[in-house]
């Protein structure tokens, strides 16, 4: 059996219109960084500091595997319902690169305290959306403590 113990057990793919533009929201404004990518199939795989996912342009790639990963109507914004939260250590970093792109922040920026068992973790928090209309929860932990009494 290979040893998987250094790969994510998950790597979200995400659909995108227009792979140039995406990757310049999530590598020049985020801070991802290209693993490998396959320009001939429109598709890229992104590293941010442990986090890992892909992106696969819409209608490139070979012609008989187009459109097989689509399990219904492709309407903006995609992934609703879902936000892909990345744990980063370039909060501040990430927030002003999105404000002077005129990316618009969907929620936030918030501190917040989640209760994780017997300890809360707080958190700094915004949610923005990429090109293609996926919410990111971009996050940075600001520590732990007891849980507050109810």
């Amino acid at each position: 059996m290979a040893d998987t113990s250094a790969r994510p057990r998950l790597v979200p793919e995400l659909k995108v219109v227009d792979i140039a533009r995406s990757l310049a929201f999530w590598c020049d404004i985020i801070g991802f960084h290209v693993r490998f990518d396959r320009p001939e199939d429109g598709f890229a795989y992104l590293n941010l500091e442990g986090a890992e996912i892909m992106l696969d342009q819409r209608g490139a790639g070979p012609l008989e595997r187009r459109g097989i990963w689509e399990t219904g109507p492709m309407e903006h914004p995609f992934g609703r319902g879902i936000n892909f939260q990345i744990n980063c250590t370039d909060y501040d970093g990430i927030l002003a690169r999105l404000t002077a792109s005129g990316v618009p922040i969907y929620f936030g920026p918030e501190e917040r305290w989640y209760r994780t068992g017997d300890k809360e973790t707080g958190v700094r928090q915004f949610l923005a959306q990429d090109p293609d209309g996926y919410l990111l929860r971009v996050q940075q932990v600001i520590g732990t403590r007891s849980v507050s009494p109810r």
